[in-house]
């Protein structure tokens, strides 16, 4: 398939976050593999210089390292420069970076909800806006913003801040359609990367059949943002759970997914 994001005949220069594994690793591979140069932005230097160098050998394009601490205003400040200057345009935005947390509402320290709030709707609000003038100028160029199916039916506040990436995708795609600038909602279902385990997430009781591979998640959204469609998802099951979600009463689906998310002190067979 021919590169979806080319449209001159200089090279399409992609900043990718949380680009040092996971999804974020395979979605540098995809842009690479469509010969995209790249910026990599991670807290993992090591992991990212790897990337960078193995992307470089592999697909012959320029990669560009930007170690970074989203978290830290000073360090977010520095990937927001660099996505405004117009010296060294980027033309594609990747909102990938992201953590989870192990308990639900109001179980984890209230500071680790915050720094998720943070990541998940902060950052990419913050990285968006210094990258879109340059878009419009421009008249190209892409934003996508990895959400979740989390964000479909209540799932605590980590799927609720991923509700709110999944609106403001579809949202500023609107917006920004007049100008040529492709907006795109990424909605995996449960993939396999490092995410669960830095969460401290129990999901060995999950099927192999639910669990999707990062490559597809990747070459589904490629596929996607070609077409100019507004969300991604991957995989018949979880796009069946897409659909169940817009049709559900919403009462109903809120009350099984709190029982879910209760924890086990809570739990009626615990006495509670």
């Amino acid at each position: 398939m021919s590169n979806p994001t080319r449209t001159t005949n200089t090279n399409t220069t992609v900043l990718i976050t949380g680009a040092s594994a996971g999804l974020g690793a395979a979605f540098a591979r995809g842009f690479a593999a469509k010969g995209c140069d790249l910026v990599l932005v991670a807290r993992d230097k090591d992991r990212l210089d790897a990337l960078a160098g193995e992307l470089g050998r592999r697909f012959g394009v320029s990669c560009e390292v930007l170690p970074a601490d989203l978290l830290d205003a000073a360090q977010c400040a520095t990937v927001a420069e660099r996505l405004a200057d117009r010296a060294r345009p980027v033309d594609v935005l990747v909102n990938n970076a992201g953590f989870g947390l192990p308990a639900p509402f109001p179980y984890s320290p209230v500071e680790d909800e915050e720094r998720m709030l943070d990541l998940l709707v902060k950052v990419p609000l913050r990285l968006t806006h210094a990258l879109l003038p340059g878009l419009r100028e421009r008249r190209r160029g892409a934003v996508l913003n990895v959400s979740s199916v989390a964000g479909l039916l209540p799932t605590g506040t980590y799927g609720a801040a991923k509700a709110w990436i999944t609106a403001f995708s579809e949202s500023l795609r609107v917006d920004m359609e007049p100008y040529g600038v492709r907006v795109l909602a990424v909605v995996p279902g449960f993939t396999r990367t490092e995410f669960q385990e830095r969460a401290g997430m129990d999901v060995s009781a999950l099927r192999d059949a639910v669990w999707l591979e990062p490559e597809a998640v990747v070459a589904r959204a490629l596929r996607d943002l070609a077409l100019r469609r507004p969300v991604s998802i991957t995989g018949r099951r979880y796009r069946a759970y897409a659909l169940a979600a817009r049709h559900l009463p919403r009462d109903f689906v809120a009350r099984r997914m709190a029982r879910k998310r209760r924890a086990p002190a809570d739990r009626p067979e615990n006495g509670g």
